[in-house]
């Protein structure tokens, strides 16, 4: 057996055994009542051993592990906080670090992409990842310009085989949503396993990657807060781009000051607004690894593997349908969902209370400045997934079509950040100036 397949089989080993454990913590749980986003039958003292087991096998994995801990670890601000604090950190570590890949596989894959001579083309090359992630590693080197100057890189690589590991633990990963139901009733994995496994494809082309990284760096060139790096070279599985320095965003989160994580929020929510106007690109991966706060005070973006195309931006119903809900407008809120497919057709509705429902999701544009923080977001986390809430009723009746499923996740995956950051900034006026139909309110 090769190493590969021998690390795929303990990976998925590692994957299986999980349900396993839950469910014999499960039975010895059952009859203990607890109170918040918790189910009703399983004690605290469940949720954690979960989640700890949880945490640490998608830390110790690549693949689709991986990227599905990246993307589950913006959402930790809506868990309660005797779960979450013991996990931040390893939850952090999952945005950021993984096991290297050893250096004669570095090389073989350079020799493979960039030719035999690979090493001619780097001033130097620094053999030690300096950032790990879910399908690739990063490498610091000195870039030999055509001109003969040199530029500071980053030098993306891919992982042997990211794209079977992808597939099979995305696989092993859907059949865990009872874990997850333990950690956070009401948290379905399936659509998000799902929509991570359309995307793999594209996260895996480092050519069309370079392709939306250069697009998002035309339309933010010469930008006064925000900032992509140039694209120096792209192969199907290495990415050479600027070297960007700055402070990660986990660290801002971590140990931050307030100015920081106000200002990292605004800009992170400007990006996130703007983008699809600018662009007509949506940045569809969200988790702070992705992120720097530089020393001239711009958001450095260092990664475009998950990017939605959207030629024609936002679509406009989701700012004219916000704006009249502010408004008060309850019976054109109501037209305005049930022509986007959120409210069936057939299906009555009571106009006042799909307005009640709404409001308090909108709280943060309901006035000029908003601080996100977690106990808001576990605050509105318990309104809409406990059982015994009107607002976890009154949701059944609305739908989400798929066309908007990629802008909801995303902008949840963005309010998890501003969450962590509790960062306190004017988003009202950032969806004034960049979201469609989203009129002043005041």
């Amino acid at each position: 057996m090769t190493d590969i397949p021998r690390r795929a089989v303990s990976r998925t080993a590692k994957l299986a055994a999980l349900p396993l454990g839950f469910a014999g913590r499960t039975v010895l749980g059952m009859g203990k009542r607890v109170t918040g986003l918790a189910s009703d039958v399983i004690s605290a003292e469940i949720q954690q051993r979960t989640a700890e087991q949880l945490f640490s096998v998608l830390g110790q994995l690549k693949g689709g592990a991986m990227k599905f801990g990246q993307a589950l670890s913006v959402f930790e601000a809506a868990l309660p906080e005797e779960i979450a604090a013991p996990y931040r950190q390893a939850l952090t570590k999952l945005q950021e670090a993984a096991p290297p890949l050893p250096a004669a596989s570095v090389h073989k894959v350079l020799a493979d992409q960039l030719g035999p001579g690979w090493r001619d083309r780097f001033v130097s090359f620094d053999d030690s990842p300096a950032a790990a992630a879910s399908i690739g590693q990063v490498h610091r080197a000195v870039w030999r310009m055509p001109d003969g100057d040199s530029r500071d890189v980053a030098v993306k690589i891919q992982y042997p085989g990211a794209g079977d590991a992808l597939l099979a633990d995305l696989k092993q990963l859907s059949r865990l949503g009872g874990m997850f139901r333990a950690i956070q009733p009401g948290l379905d994995v399936k659509p998000l396993l799902a929509e991570l496994r359309e995307r793999i494809t594209e996260e895996l082309d480092y050519e069309l990657e370079a392709e939306s990284q250069r697009a998002f760096a035309a339309a933010y060139a010469d930008d006064s807060e925000i900032y992509v790096p140039a694209v120096f070279h792209a192969s199907p599985r290495v990415l050479i781009t600027e070297w960007v320095e700055g402070t990660p965003l986990a660290d801002i989160i971590r140990a931050g000051t307030e100015q920081q994580r106000n200002e990292a929020g605004r800009l992170m929510a400007t990006l996130h607004l703007s983008a699809p106007a600018r662009a007509g690109l949506l940045h569809a991966d969200p988790h702070p690894g992705n992120f720097r706060l530089l020393p001239d005070g711009r958001l450095g973006v260092i990664d475009f593997g998950a990017v939605a195309r959207m030629p024609e931006g936002t679509p406009e119903p989701i700012g004219r349908i916000a704006g009249l809900a502010l408004r008060g407008d309850a019976d054109e809120v109501v037209a305005g969902l049930r022509a986007e497919g959120f409210v069936s057709s057939g299906e009555p509705i009571e106009a006042g209370a799909l307005l009640d429902f709404l409001r308090p999701m909108l709280e943060p544009i309901a006035a000029d400045e908003f601080r996100f923080t977690r106990a808001w977001l576990r605050g509105e986390a318990t309104r809409l997934a406990s059982p015994r809430s009107p607002a976890y009723q009154f949701s059944r009746q609305l739908n989400l079509p798929p066309s908007y499923l990629l802008i909801h996740r995303v902008t949840l995956g963005s309010i998890g950040v501003l969450c962590q950051l509790e960062a306190k900034a004017p988003y009202r006026g950032i969806l004034e100036r960049w979201l469609p139909g989203f009129a002043p309110v005041g």
